[in-house]
């Protein structure tokens, strides 16, 4: 076989495991298949997703309780006896409501540990249908159950139900069920259903107190068809302050469990776009793909102890499942493959086939790839922004046409790649050019090994790396063949971050899909450098990347399919008797410009006012002032305090319908006692010197409470003597739309209320004082 036939046989083979790496990594769902009772059903599964996120169903809406009557009414088809858990709950930053779960129970034959099915059925505040979050999750398990039972099986474990509330205000729903209800003490596994946008692969996340092996066994023996999964991912997942109900069960509860959660499609998350139609079935069918298997092995296997004293690396190859290998191999690997580079340049330069110079020539090619595509992919997206400003109103920092960048800054990078490498080719030194990005490989695997264990699986490159080097040193007739299948293991354990990272971390972080690139490639040059020209490679690259640029350039505006997020609030200041309109947009447009027009200023810093991605007000103008009622406030000083402390109750009743309460002290004061409708929160941090929201405060904001039934809030404190804090109260209501008063129009079709943000309120500000 000829040099240039085995080149482009190698390109193809890689550029299908490119396709095939994308794409064949969950199962195709024809909502049109008849589907045996006993089966999981991707349409039986989706038209509970329909029935649930027709509207937004937040925690104390009307909605709300349709969405909780809906899962009770399809529990007690199955013939379930269900119930309901409901009580006040409070978690460590100071977030208080009155979550209801809805739970039932499948009896197993057993008496063994349980196996715990979870997802929340509450959505997102306050415009958010919830259709993926988390209505697949809870359409997921109502389907796998019903299939389970229909198949007549008896499980031998006992099966429990559990569909969590207020899991988007502070997880409490998990923290009601792990604190107070006798069954988290039976629960030997959970398995939770989650996302964060509306598409993509479901990734399988862990949560352990312990060891992964034990999960990852029972994983692994259930037979999952379509595992996505890896210990990198994991281990991101936990530097992120991304918790779910599983991480309450984990930490709380010391519960073991399996996470499920889709990211892609970013843009839809907690917004009025995550409707059913938005939704991808092959990513429902996928979750469905993860239960039945687990629900069927778990049902009958031994839950007992699931706890294992050993850690394994992990990560999974479309169509051949998933690998692992224990964390005692990480260092033993990492030096064999030191000791290997050695011994196969030591026998290079037996056979005259290296040279030690030309080695190390090859770190300038590899340090210019890699400089010029961080740098130009980091000021391509500032230069994005610059262009395009009203990319700032996406609070999610992923847009529509996000996939568009991420495709244009790949080739962007591959570009630059075959530009730089194809300058210091010449003949034969394909073998000199790779040794460079080998002894990078290792020290990235080195980092890993000391910071973070989950990537140290990237040792794998390398030693298939070796294997491309040892065969261009023999100069076999079928080197170009062989290294380019022995590109395949970088082509599949790097493709899934080259694309999820700026989907998951936003686009500020494209530029690391550029630097991966620029790792992947020199893995990849020795079946490149076959091509005399691969200038032609490198200008083709350009190309797609310019047409990607176009594409996503007539995918930038906002349209009815790719809605406009915008915001209005408005507040009545008690205080100061002033009433403002106000938005956290940064550009006005139609349905905002009319409110503040001309007379419009730039918003103060108001720290009682931002969202967890740091936005604050913009602009705000000056409001016409309404019959509004202000809470009840009672404040009274208990006689019998102690010489140290003075002790307080505090009664706010709200005389309208509202939706949230929050209460602000100068951070400096720090609370001796403090219970909210009789819950104290709980530790942040343990110790002695732990954060807590009460005791040892790190932000203003000291407690959070979300109103179900305009219950009265409560609160009992105490604090050191002689001090008396002034306490700043909002009181938010989601009603703008709804008040006669103000009569704001309606959204156009082509806009959506900005996620993340307190929006479309009429909110009051007043201040006490504890005296």
């Amino acid at each position: 076989m000829s040099k240039n036939i085995q080149a482009i046989a190698s390109v193809l083979i890689l550029l299908a495991a490119v396709i095939w790496s994308l794409t064949a990594t969950r199962p195709a769902a024809d909502l049109s298949a008849e589907v045996p009772l006993e089966d999981f059903s991707t349409a039986r599964a989706f038209q509970h997703v329909e029935a649930m996120a027709q509207e937004p169903h937040y925690v104390g809406s009307s909605n709300h309780r349709l969405v909780r009557n809906y899962i009770v009414s399809q529990l007690e088809e199955m013939g379930l006896l269900v119930e309901t858990h409901e009580g006040f709950s409070m978690n460590s930053t100071g977030i208080l409501t009155r979550p209801q779960n809805i739970m039932a129970r499948v009896k197993g034959k057993s008496d063994g540990k349980a196996l715990l099915l979870m997802s929340h059925y509450d959505s997102a505040m306050h415009s958010s249908p919830g259709a993926s979050d988390a209505a697949s999750g809870v359409a997921t398990i109502l389907e796998g159950v019903r299939a389970f039972l229909a198949s007549g099986k008896t499980p031998e474990n006992d099966i429990i139900l559990l569909f969590t509330d207020a899991e988007e205000l502070g997880l409490n729903g998990a923290d009601l069920f792990v604190e107070e209800h006798p069954w988290a003490e039976e629960v030997g596994l959970a398995l939770n259903f989650e996302s964060r946008g509306s598409g993509g692969n479901s990734f399988m996340l862990l949560e352990t107190n312990a060891g992964n092996k034990a999960l990852l066994d029972l994983f692994s023996n259930a037979g999952v068809q379509y595992p996505v999964t890896n210990s990198l991912a994991y281990s991101v997942y936990k530097m992120l302050p991304n918790d779910t109900d599983l991480t309450v069960l984990r930490e709380q509860g010391n519960i073991n469990g399996l996470n499920f959660a889709f990211i892609d499609d970013h843009f839809d998350y907690h917004t009025a776009t995550d409707v059913p139609a938005n939704l991808d079935p092959s990513t429902l069918a996928h979750q469905g793909s993860y239960l039945m298997p687990l629900l069927h092995y778990s049902a009958g296997a031994s839950l007992e102890d699931l706890s294992s004293q050993v850690n394994v690396l992990f990560f999974n190859v479309p169509g051949l499942g998933l690998f692992t290998y224990p964390y005692s191999w990480i260092y033993p690997l990492l030096f064999m493959a030191i000791i290997l580079l050695l011994v196969i340049i030591g026998f290079g330069k037996m056979r005259q086939r290296f040279q030690l110079m030309q080695a190390v020539k090859g770190f300038v090619p590899l340090l210019l790839a890699l400089v010029l595509s961080g740098l130009l992919s980091y000021f391509f997206w500032y230069g994005i922004q610059f262009l395009y400003p009203h990319y700032q109103e996406m609070e999610h920092g992923f847009t529509y046409n996000g996939y568009w960048y991420i495709g244009a800054v790949a080739f962007l990078s591959l570009a630059v790649c075959f530009y730089v490498y194809h300058r210091f080719r010449k003949p034969e030194n394909a073998h000199h050019l790779l040794v460079a990005p080998l002894l990078l490989w290792l020290i990235i695997c080195t980092l890993a090994a000391v910071y973070l264990e989950g990537a140290a699986y990237f040792i794998i490159l390398v030693y298939f790396g070796l294997l491309q080097l040892l065969f261009l040193i023999l100069d076999v007739k079928w080197k170009f063949l062989a290294v380019g299948i022995l590109s395949l293991p970088a082509i599949f354990i790097l493709m899934p971050f080259i694309v999820s990272f700026p989907v998951a971390l936003g686009l500020g972080m494209v530029f690391l899909t550029a630097i991966l690139i620029a790792l992947l490639f020199p893995l990849l040059w020795p079946l490149f450098s076959a091509f005399r020209n691969n200038q032609l490679a490198g200008f083709l690259s350009f190309l797609v990347f310019m047409v990607f640029f176009v594409i996503a350039h007539f995918k930038s505006d906002f349209s009815e399919d790719r809605p406009r997020p915008n915001s209005l609030v408005y507040l009545m200041d008690e205080d100061r008797n002033v009433a403002t309109w106000n938005t956290y947009d940064h550009s006005l447009d139609t349905y905002t410009r009319p409110y503040f027009a001309e007379a419009a200023v730039e918003a103060p810093a108001m720290h009682w006012f931002g969202s967890k991605n740091g936005s604050q007000f913009t602009w705000t103008a000056v409001a016409p002032e309404i019959l509004l009622p202000a809470p009840y406030i009672s404040v009274e000083k208990m006689l019998d305090s102690t010489a140290e402390v003075d002790t307080y109750q505090v009664k706010i009743a709200p005389n309208r319908e509202i939706n949230r309460i929050e209460l602000f002290a100068d951070r400096t004061v720090n609370f001796k006692y403090l219970k909210a409708n009789n819950k104290e929160a709980k530790n942040l941090q343990t110790g002695e010197d732990g954060l807590h929201i009460h005791k040892n405060r790190w932000r203003d904001k000291f407690l959070t409470y979300y109103a179900v039934s305009q219950d009265t809030l409560r609160l009992e404190l105490s604090l050191e003597k002689g001090m008396h804090p002034e306490i700043t109260l909002l009181e938010a209501a989601y009603t703008l739309h709804d008040n006669p008063q103000l009569k704001v129009t309606q959204r156009p079709v082509d806009m959506i209320p900005r996620p993340f943000v307190l929006n479309d309120a009429i909110v009051v500000k007043k201040t006490f004082k504890l005296e």
